[in-house]
Order: C-alpha cells, then sequence, then structure tokens
C-alpha cells in the first residue's frame, strides 16, 4: 500500500548539495580507527539539502513551463497582429486602385478644373487624404507593436531557455549527489551491523534537526514512506504474527517520534536491531526498530516530529525499513495496531 502523502524520494538534483559536500569533509572518521556515527549525520544532511534542492528544482521547472507558455503566447499575438497588419495593407491597396481610377493620375488642379463639380471633388478628395492618414498611422502603430512584441517573445524564450539549460545541468550532477548518499548509506549500513554484531550500541548521532514546530500533537514516524507489512500479518520472519506496521524507506531515512515522550529505551542487538521506545501519555509506548542509528540517548524527552533515529535494516530484516509499534508497556508482547492507534490521533496512514 502506497501513502498517499507520498513524494518523490530525495535526490532530483542539487547544485547545494554538491556545495556542501564540497565545502565540508565529512566527520567520519577513517576504516583504521574511530567511530562512524558520523555517517549518519552525513545522511541526514544529504536528505536535508536534497530536500531543499528539489524545491528549487521543482520552482525552476515551474518557471520554464511558465515561460514557454508566456513565449507561445506572445507567437500567437504576433499571428493576430501580422493579419490585422495584412488586412489594412490590402485596404490601402484598395484605396490606391480607387484613387487611380476617379483620378487617372491627372494632377489634383486639372480634376479640378475637368470636373463637373469641383466641391464634390475636393470633399472625396479630403475623405481619401483621412482615410490614408488613418491608414498610415494605423500601420505605423502596429509595426511598433509587432516589434515589442517580437523583443518580448525573443526575451521570454531566451529566458526559458536559460532555465531549461539550467534545469538540465542541475539533472547532469543528480547521479553525482546520488551516488555520495547511496556511499554514505552504505557506510551507515555497515557501521550499524558491525554494532549490532557486537552488541554494543553506538552513540547518539545528535543530528542537526530542521527547527520546525508542528502545529499538531501527534504525526506519522517517517514523513516519506511506502506501507509494507502491517499489524498481524503472517510470514515466515516472525515466530507468531507482525506485531507493528512496516515502513519501507531508504536507509537514513530520518525517524521522527510520532508525539511527546520521554525515551525509555535505547537498545541494540536481537530480532530488532538498533530500537527506541518512547513512553508517552495515557499509558502507550512507541517503538521504533531496525534502525541504523540513533538519535537520542534514554532519558531525553522527545516532541511531535523530533528525530529519534535513521532508519535501516539491522537485526531481523530483510531490507531497509522502519518497523513501528504502539504498546501497553515497554516490552513487546503488548502490541496494538498502530494504524487506527495513529488514526483516532488525526494521522491516517
Amino acid at each position: 500500500m502506497r501513502s498517499p502523502r507520498r513524494h518523490p524520494l530525495l535526490v532530483p538534483v542539487l547544485l547545494c548539495a554538491l556545495a556542501v559536500l564540497a565545502a565540508r569533509p565529512s566527520d567520519a572518521v577513517d576504516e583504521d580507527g574511530g567511530s562512524g556515527t558520523a555517517f549518519g549525520a552525513e545522511v541526514a544532511r544529504l536528505y536535508e539539502e536534497a530536500a531543499k534542492a528539489t524545491q528549487q528544482y521543482e520552482d525552476g521547472r515551474r518557471e520554464a513551463e511558465a515561460q514557454r507558455s508566456k513565449a507561445l503566447e506572445y507567437e500567437s499575438r504576433l499571428d493576430r497582429q501580422r493579419q490585422k497588419i495584412d488586412a489594412m495593407h490590402e485596404d490601402l491597396g484598395r484605396i490606391a486602385r480607387a484613387q487611380y481610377r476617379s483620378g487617372g493620375g491627372l494632377s489634383l488642379t486639372a480634376q479640378v478644373v475637368l470636373a463637373d463639380d469641383p466641391d464634390e471633388l475636393m470633399r472625396s478628395q479630403r475623405a481619401v487624404s483621412r482615410v490614408d492618414l488613418a491608414v498610415n498611422k494605423a500601420i505605423e502603430k502596429s509595426l511598433r507593436a509587432e516589434a515589442r512584441l517580437a523583443a518580448d517573445e525573443a526575451r521570454a524564450q531566451s529566458a526559458w531557455q536559460r532555465l531549461e539549460e539550467r534545469n538540465a545541468g542541475l539533472a547532469e550532477l543528480k547521479k553525482r549527489i546520488e551516488g555520495k548518499l547511496e556511499a554514505a548509506r552504505a557506510r551507515l549500513e555497515g557501521q550499524a551491523d558491525a554494532s549490532v554484531a557486537a552488541g554494543s550500541c553506538p552513540g547518539a548521532v545528535r543530528l542537526d534537526q530542521p527547527d520546525v514546530r508542528l502545529d499538531r500533537s501527534w504525526v506519522s514516524p517517517v514523513e516519506t514512506y511506502d506501507l509494507s507489512a502491517s499489524f498481524g500479518s503472517g510470514g515466515t520472519r516472525w515466530a507468531n504474527r507482525h506485531t507493528g506496521q512496516d515502513f519501507a524507506v531508504p536507509v537514513g531515512t530520518p525517524v521522527r517520534s510520532v508525539g511527546t515522550g520521554r525515551v525509555v529505551k535505547v537498545s541494540c542487538g536481537g530480532a530488532f536491531g538498533i530500537q527506541v521506545v518512547v513512553q508517552h501519555a495515557g499509558g502507550y509506548y512507541t517503538q521504533y526498530a531496525h534502525l541504523a542509528a540513533v538519535a537520542v540517548d534514554q532519558g531525553d524527552r522527545v516532541r511531535p516530529g523530533q528525530w529519534v533515529g535513521q532508519a535501516g535494516s539491522t537485526g531481523n530484516s530483510t531490507g531497509p525499513h522502519l518497523h513501528f509499534e504502539v504498546r501497553v508497556t515497554p516490552e513487546m508482547g503488548s502490541a496494538l495496531d498502530p494504524v487506527p492507534w495513529l488514526a483516532q490521533r488525526g494521522v491516517p496512514l
């Protein structure tokens, strides 16, 4: 089942992310010593920069489309203007032909002398002159308008082309960013697996979380996801039935506390791999399991949406995902179906 709020997972193209990577060296230490917990922070930074750049990329695409529409509108207006000018040229030709037929090429003085009614001839000549003048003015005005429209069209086309070139450049960089992010994810996952195998949990990675204050009391544990294994489903991976709701997400995805609470457990090893358990008001607990890294320590207070860790595939897991449980005790065996529990708190999945 796919979340209705699912949006393309981060990394369509990030000039700014590349700049961050180029300007800021990794905090992680080399293979020959030290802790690798900074890989989690690097992945989180990449996700954040990718999200910002994604928005910039989409804004650019929308602006390019607007410029293209504007250029097409200009072209349509130019076509209409040319049709009007052609019609006026035709009218002018008819007037000239009528003048020639009526005047026969004689000078105005000769036409007056030979005319049966000189006054009527003069009135006719003045009328023709006025029409001539009006048509000429209209043509001049139309030509000026055509020149302006052509200039506007050229500017719009040029702007659209520049935007297209910029977006093409961003798309070219996408693979490089994806490669860096994939490498950081792999190293983060490797560190997590090593910690679980050793039975020693890594310390909390204090992620530089964006300062976003939510206006609601409860949120989903991850922002972007596909729902996978559901509560109560069967399978060879579980001794009895599945005790939570799984969210399929890439390694390193920030995992959020669904509500206000206190961290009562941070542990490593066993079927759940690296996990965090948070106590909430009303006697409920939430569990976040198979993590690649934790961002909190036992005893920490957390708010809705605060990052408590990063998704991974530690423990009894066949691929990257978050295993999320709602319990009435901090230990397994007291799980509730988390989907209706969250829905009752205004969080449909």
